[in-house]
């Protein structure tokens, strides 16, 4: 009876130890298609690759792609994720309201996304991707649907950060927040995607602060009797 119930333990940890080894491998092969379709995309484009490229660099074949990913556009979203989230992390708490001063950590978490794209080689090489290297035709229409979805999450999510701020006084009533959003994104984009084209044209690392500064004390200053429209 005793060695019954030892075997039965054993084997319970075998499976699980199994398990976990599965778990590992196969996060371990998703991650490696995710490294091997970055390099593709910025050697060939998006739309100039196609999923036997990214298989063959991964050393995978077609159909691990598809176990991950359901196609060309879910595989581009998933590398674009890699990237973004740490940012989106903390403009979801600037929205929460939770931090004593959501307006401070709009501004940091937009000084955090330069800094990191001017110190981060494979933020450099997505971006470059996604603003350069993306074409929206044949098996890549697709990505523009998930790039406008995303673009429009990371819109809503910042709005929400700046009615917090309003909310909580740290910016007058008189600032729209989704047009401050708008204002903030654009800024953001547009300084990433004319750096990676030229990052000899500014030092992005060393301006980040004083560019974002330059917007945020805009918008604090906004004159309280101007009236605000809806965007």
């Amino acid at each position: 009876m005793t060695d019954c119930y030892g075997t039965v333990i054993r084997a319970g940890k075998a499976e699980r130890q199994m398990a976990r080894r599965t778990k590992e491998e196969a996060q371990e092969t998703r991650s490696r298609i995710l490294d091997a379709a970055e390099r593709v995309f910025y050697e060939k484009g998006v739309s100039g690759s196609c999923l036997e490229d990214i298989a063959g660099a991964a050393e995978v074949t077609r159909g691990a792609i598809y176990w991950h990913f359901k196609d060309k556009a879910e595989l581009f979203d998933a590398m674009m994720q890699r990237v973004v989230l740490p940012a989106e992390e903390m403009l979801e708490r600037a929205e929460s309201g939770g931090e004593a001063d959501p307006l401070q950590l709009l501004r940091r978490a937009t000084i955090e996304v330069l800094v990191r794209t001017a110190q981060d080689p494979r933020m450099q090489r997505v971006f470059e991707i996604a603003y350069h290297k993306c074409e929206y035709v044949g098996d890549a229409v697709g990505v523009r649907a998930r790039h406008i979805a995303s673009q429009n999450e990371c819109l809503k999510t910042i709005e929400l950060g700046f009615r917090a701020c309003v909310a909580g006084g740290q910016l007058p009533a008189s600032v729209n927040p989704r047009v401050a959003a708008v204002g903030a994104m654009s800024l953001v984009s547009g300084l990433i995607a004319n750096w990676v084209l030229d990052p000899s044209s500014f030092p992005l690392k060393r301006h980040a602060e004083a560019l974002v500064d330059i917007y945020f004390r805009g918008l604090v200053s906004t004159p309280a009797g101007k009236a605000r429209r809806k965007a």
